[in-house]
Formats: C-alpha cells, structure tokens, sequence
C-alpha cells in the first residue's frame, strides 16, 4: 500500500495537481468563466480521464501484482480492459483530466502543459518503457505491442 501511495503522489497527483497549479501560480491566472460547452466537454472529460487512469491503475495491481511506477513495475504484463485496445490508457486518462483542467479554468497554458505532457510521453515511452518492457516480458510483450496501437485504440480486442 505504501508503494501504491508513493507512485500515486510521485506520479498522477504531481501531473494533474501541482504542476497545474504552478503553472496557474506563475502565469498569474485570473479567471475567466468558460463556455457552457467548454464546461460541459471539461466534465465529462474529468470523469472520463478519473475513470479511465483509475480502471488501469486497479487492472496493475490485480492483475499485474505491481504499481503504476517503473521503480514497482508490474510483475505480469497486463493486456485486458482498456488494455487490450490500446497500449497507453493510464496516460490518455491522465491526458484527458489535464484537457478537462484547461477547458474548465479557461486556461492555454494548461493546454500547453497537457501537450508537453504528451509529447514527454511518446519520447519516454519509446526510449526506455518500451526496451524495459521488452527485457522483462519478452515476446509476450513483442506480440502485444504488434497488434495493439501505442496511443488511438483500435475496434478489434486483443486476446493473449
């Protein structure tokens, strides 16, 4: 539980929460009401995103018996739920929760952040995720990666 409190505060919490709140802090935010579409996309994307970052979260510890940090990686690799049509659903939860942030506080430069925060991602992941995920599961992880897009989900699901 420690371990999961950690990787949360480390990791989510620090994305969604501090950074966005600096950036307001320095940027000297005033707030501007948004449209009532922009609140109503803002929302349904929050909830989306919380969902969507939670499911995946839950799915690495049952499943994966680890944590969403590389340093208590997941000891089995995990392939179902959102898993199975894409290959990076905590992120995209994460991505959608920082869209909800800029849309809902009227905010570019949170939109700019949630871009940043994206492109740190795909850099990230096709530097050192991906080569560690290959050296700990090996062609199972090979297989997966073959027939599961990285970012925009695919119809079919994928079956181990």
């Amino acid at each position: 539980m420690k371990e999961w409190i950690k990787a949360i505060i480390i990791l989510p919490f620090n994305v969604i929460v501090v950074i966005p709140c600096l950036i307001l802090y320095f940027s000297k935010f005033q707030y501007v009401v948004p449209s009532v579409m922009q609140i109503v996309l803002g929302v349904l994307l929050l909830i989306f995103g919380l969902f969507l970052a939670v499911w995946t979260m839950v799915l690495f510890g049952k499943i994966g018996k680890g944590t969403l940090a590389p340093w208590a990686a997941t000891r089995h690799l995990v392939v179902e739920g959102p898993f199975s049509v894409v290959r990076n659903p905590m992120i995209t939860g994460v991505i959608c929760v920082l869209v909800s942030e800029a849309l809902i506080l009227n905010s570019i430069n949170l939109l700019y952040w949630a871009v940043l925060f994206f492109l740190i991602n795909c850099v990230y992941f096709k530097v050192f995720e991906e080569k560690q995920l290959v050296r700990n599961f090996g062609n199972e992880y090979l297989e997966y990666r073959k027939n599961v897009p990285m970012w925009i989900p695919k119809i079919t699901f994928f079956h181990k």
